[in-house]
């Protein structure tokens, strides 16, 4: 039986791909080595059009809301570039105030605990002297107590001498990290305005490389994969900032009502750490009930317990209509997501992760509806 000729290149491909697999599966080591080399180059890239795809939620509100098409179904020349601009004022604005009101307030709750340190040494050192008044044995036995000075200075001395070196070479090290960071943020930033401004001629190259590429099946489902990535991710950005503001706002008129010290501080803190899904706001709240511990702290008891409270209306009433629908991914599904991002991107992971599984998720329930269907099972 002859093979057609369509037929012979996908058996070709697939002998290729085999070989390859085969190879690399030999050559572990140089294959991931490589892998680690292309992503360091590709790293800023991505981290850019990361950035590029939160940014364009408020850009694109803004683009919206501030130049609608005209009659002629145009925007004015200038809406992209002043709404890109507007974001970049809002999003400075939202970090100032920020630091204006978190940084201040760290500053005296940093004075205060020094205070309390202090204090407490001086309560310390009372207490050993009542003790070695009480008890004069122990003063005796330090007495006792032989120190060779000498071989302790010496040895002081090498350490500091050998320590030397390695001191130049982490500092090298470190001034080499800042300006790697420094250099890579520059190009991400850099990349994600390029992609922000020409994100429409962009997609239209991608479509066309993709439909000359692959089948047209094929382009059509990967399009439609894109568009539904494009909408979970946009609208769990969006309901993950709304709900970090709800919740922030909640503990900070709570904490008012209460006459709780740190009030706005501490609801700063809770809707930024909030952004990270589901543990961000326990972050927060420790960091909160140890600024009140160092007030008051029968205030950081009763503070726990309103987070309780809170996180529980939060949890049951507010995630759920906020965040949850615009995923459409069950609570345990959110939950494995936030696990195995974290362990694998940390802070990163737990972001991205969410939207990725909702991704995987929407897909693989298509799929099987589908295949239902074309069984004509009915599974309740």
């Amino acid at each position: 039986m002859e093979l057609s000729k369509e037929t012979m290149k996908k058996l070709m491909a697939l002998i290729a791909f085999t070989v390859l697999l085969l190879v690399g599966a030999q050559h572990l080591d140089v294959v991931l080595g490589a892998l680690g080399f292309l992503w360091g180059i590709a790293f800023p890239l991505v981290l850019g059009a990361m950035a590029a795809f939160v940014l364009n939620v408020p850009m694109s509100f803004l683009e919206r809301k501030l130049f609608p098409v005209n009659k002629k179904g145009k925007k004015p020349a200038l809406a992209r570039g002043a709404s890109l601009l507007l974001t970049f004022v809002l999003l400075a604005v939202v970090i100032a105030l920020v630091v204006l009101v978190v940084v201040p307030q760290l500053v005296s709750s940093a004075a205060g605990l020094g205070a309390s340190v202090m204090a407490t040494a001086l309560r310390v050192m009372d207490w050993a002297e009542e003790q070695f008044a009480a008890y004069p044995q122990i003063v005796q036995w330090l007495e006792g107590l032989t120190v060779d000075w000498q071989g302790l200075v010496k040895n002081l001395w090498t350490f500091l001498t050998s320590g030397v070196g390695s001191v130049v070479t982490s500092t090298i090290s470190a001034t080499m990290r800042v300006f790697s960071a420094v250099s890579t943020g520059f190009i991400s930033f850099i990349f994600a305005i390029y992609l922000l401004l020409q994100k429409e001629k962009l997609g239209l190259q991608c479509r066309r490389a993709l439909y000359a590429l692959l089948p047209k099946r094929g382009a059509d489902k990967v399009v439609e994969v894109c568009a539904l990535s494009r909408r979970i991710f946009a609208s769990f950005i969006t309901g993950q900032c709304v709900e970090a503001v709800i919740l922030g706002a909640m503990f900070f008129a709570s904490m008012s009502l209460l006459g709780m010290p740190y009030a706005l501080l501490v609801g700063c803190l809770i809707a930024v750490t909030a952004l990270i899904p589901i543990v961000g706001a326990f972050i927060g709240c420790i960091v909160g009930a140890f600024l009140l511990l160092m007030v008051a702290p029968m205030q950081a008891l009763i503070f726990v317990a309103l987070f309780l409270v809170l996180q529980q209306v939060e949890g049951n009433l507010i995630y759920p209509h906020v965040v949850g629908s615009s995923v459409g991914l069950p609570s345990i599904w959110v939950l494995a997501a936030v696990s195995v991002g974290g362990s694998l991107m940390g802070v990163a992971g737990m972001i991205l992760f969410i939207p990725l599984t909702s991704v995987a998720y929407s897909l693989f329930r298509d799929y099987v509806n589908r295949r239902l269907k074309e069984k004509k099972l009915k599974i309740q």
